[in-house]
């Protein structure tokens, strides 16, 4: 079935080519299992890049490659180089709890912890040595505002973040990573939970976030990729299940005039 895909315009990329994010010869594992094979690719900075691809193909071990999150998982092994502003982020020096300030994430499905909307946003700045609470109040306002919902929550903060809606509990998660002033915001299919008023607002919000912050997403959605993104990264399993990248380029080259057969059939829903 042929879907058509309405390719923004509104590309940054012009304007910034600096380099934010790279990897090289990315080899990852899981015991035995090699998800991801020989991925290199370079991430710009103050853009929105789209990771897609069928499911099972890597694309949140990909992501979650940036701030370490696989370091959790037993029997994981990296190879290869994954570089932050340049810098080897998997050498013995990196500080794990630095690196996860300046790269925040937001998961698939809304997590606000079980307190109060103010606690959600100043939960990382306590975490980090803030004390005081004017200053927290500040950090607050300004994330929330940053997150297109202070409005919507500043007679509220002291209620549960559990009593907001599902795109409001999306967009406090937002606000709770830029409380910790990150430089990249990783988003692993924030929207793949919500009705379609919130997934625009959370696209709306990841168009304004550029202009301050490195923005890499994973989704599903090709209409969305095609909306928000500036460069694409198309991933698919090899006979042997593991991760590689067919095709990386801008938005709108890669959805109107992809090199790799692969790709088309892909983002016109031959396969996947």
């Amino acid at each position: 079935m042929s879907v058509n895909l309405a390719v923004s315009n509104d590309s940054k990329m012009s304007r910034n080519n600096r380099v934010k994010l790279r990897t090289e010869q990315l080899n990852l594992y899981y015991g035995s299992f090699q998800a991801l094979r020989d991925v290199t690719l370079e991430i710009p900075e103050k853009a929105i890049t789209a990771i897609i691809g069928p499911s099972g193909c890597g694309k949140s071990s990909f992501l979650r490659v940036f701030n370490r999150m696989n370091d959790l998982i037993s029997n994981v092994r990296v190879e290869g180089c994954v570089g932050l502003d340049g810098i080897s982020i998997y050498q013995e020096s990196i500080d794990i709890v630095d690196l996860r300030k300046k790269v925040g994430m937001v998961f698939q499905k809304p997590n606000p912890f079980p307190m109060s909307v103010f606690e959600n946003v100043a939960y990382g700045p306590r975490r980090h040595g803030m004390k005081n609470r004017g200053k927290l109040e500040e950090i607050v306002e300004r994330s929330l505002r940053q997150a297109a919902l202070w409005d919507e929550v500043k007679d509220k903060l002291a209620n549960s973040a559990l009593a907001l809606s599902g795109g409001q509990q999306q967009r406090l998660c937002v606000a709770r990573v830029l409380a910790v002033e990150p430089e990249v915001i990783l988003m692993d299919e924030p929207c793949s939970a919500l009705d379609p008023v919130a997934t625009l607002k959370i696209e709306d919000l990841m168009r304004v976030l550029i202009e301050d912050y490195t923005v890499v997403i994973v989704t599903h959605n090709m209409q969305q990729a095609a909306r928000v993104s500036d460069m694409a990264a198309f991933l698919m399993m090899a006979e042997d299940r593991a991760g590689v990248l067919v095709e990386y380029g801008a938005t709108s080259t890669l959805f109107t005039n992809p090199r790799d057969k692969r790709t088309e059939d892909y983002i016109t829903g031959r396969f996947g």
